[in-house]
């Protein structure tokens, strides 16, 4: 079979890399083509669109860059059309993915471009990998996602039960990131050999959280001495920006692209909350999660977003697992207790082993997501193609 998938983003790259393999476990004839980065090129897709070249965030970014955006959306719907894939799968990226998606589901009901599929049997299916967060805000968007995705692979556990309650069933196939973390290997090298235990310090990719949360974190390293803290910095930011705020810490290290080999050395961990939360948990690091961002954002961030916590973790397992630090309450003194707390209560980093072995067992769900993603993928889609030839 065709497969023409679509991830806009360096972690859209890596899942879809991984689940490229384990379709052509289960479909050795597969063809792919689509837009991606080096490892889906390298896993055997054809990429017509790298994801550097995708890389619109912000506001004012996406506003300034809209011709260019809407280029690529029409590039986008030609290339598919002229490639005429059995499936189009979408991987995550849901701004541009949603778009295509709909416009996909039009052609079906009213072809209009000459290269067009005319038959039911050749028309595509869509099928979308990793739910857009709908769960968090714009539930309306669910109504769009039932009229355009024919079939929804969710990698959150509660994201089943959600979809259901907008009667549209949806197939679990646990997190991808399990995998991503079971099968990693640090580097020889890629992290000194420090004398004391390390905490790591994780304060986000973009500037402007860096600036909001790494002071704060900074801080507190003055309060454990008998600890090393090491700062992971994003790739996308110069070293310089780093050394200006790390001046008056010369006992606070850096390392760069090093991120999970600093949580494996890792006995402690200051995170900011995303997607960072749920990798320092499955790595089994004790974490204190960190947020902040400017007052209005956060007061616009309060009235939009629908969920209980902020931390992955804790809205996996649908209680407290980890502790938040949010806005106002991410000060020095409530980071250092909470820190205190996870370095030197024994009661509580048990606990945390309990809760992160409960967390890494329902997200593995019996095999890992990527292959079941592609068993259920190839099936599905066989099916479809067998009860089109009755």
């Amino acid at each position: 079979m065709k497969y023409y998938i679509i991830a806009g983003e360096a972690s859209g790259d890596l899942h879809g890399s991984n689940l490229i393999n384990e379709l052509k476990k289960q479909d050795p004839q597969a063809e792919f083509r689509g837009w991606g980065g080096d490892l889906m090129q390298a896993a055997g897709v054809r990429i017509v669109k790298h994801y550097k070249e995708l890389a619109f965030m912000g506001f004012v970014e996406v506003l300034t860059n809209l011709r260019t955006i809407f280029r690529n959306l029409d590039f986008c719907k030609q290339d598919i059309l002229e490639f005429r894939p059995d499936a189009l799968i979408l991987i995550d990226y849901p701004g541009f993915n949603m778009r295509i998606a709909k416009w996909a589901h039009a052609q079906r009901i009213a072809p209009n471009a000459p290269a067009a599929p005319t038959s039911s049997t050749n028309l595509f299916k869509i099928i979308y990998y990793i739910s857009p967060q709908v769960w968090a805000w714009k539930e309306n968007r669910v109504k769009q996602i039932r009229k355009c995705v024919d079939k929804m692979l969710v990698i959150l556990p509660f994201e089943k039960e959600f979809y259901r309650k907008w009667n549209y069933e949806v197939e679990y196939v646990g997190h991808p990131l399990v995998e991503v973390i079971d099968g990693y290997q640090a580097p020889t090298g890629a992290i000194p050999a420090f004398e004391k235990p390390v905490i790591a310090l994780l304060p986000g990719s973009r500037k402007q959280e860096i600036l909001a949360k790494l002071p704060v974190m900074l801080k507190v390293s003055t309060y454990f001495p008998g600890y090393q803290f090491v700062v992971a910095r994003a790739p996308g930011q110069d070293q310089g920006f780093y050394d200006e705020l790390l001046a008056p810490y010369p006992n606070v290290a850096a390392v760069s692209n090093q991120t999970y080999a600093l949580l494996q050395k890792a006995h402690a961990a200051c995170v900011t909350s995303g997607t960072a939360t749920l990798e320092t948990a499955l790595f089994g690091v004790p974490e204190v999660v960190c947020y902040k961002g400017s007052a209005i954002s956060y007061q616009i961030a309060r009235r939009l977003i629908k969920v209980k916590y902020i931390s992955l973790v804790n809205l996996i397992m649908d209680k407290l697992v980890v502790s938040e630090l949010i806005q106002d309450d991410l000060t020095p003194e409530n980071l250092r207790r909470e820190l205190d707390i996870l370095l030197n209560d024994p009661a509580r980093r048990a606990q945390l082993t309990r809760d992160y072995h409960d967390l890494k067992e329902w997200l593995s769900q019996g095999g890992h997501a990527s292959a079941n993603a592609a068993r259920s993928i190839v099936a599905w889609l066989r099916a479809q193609a067998s009860a089109c030839t009755r």
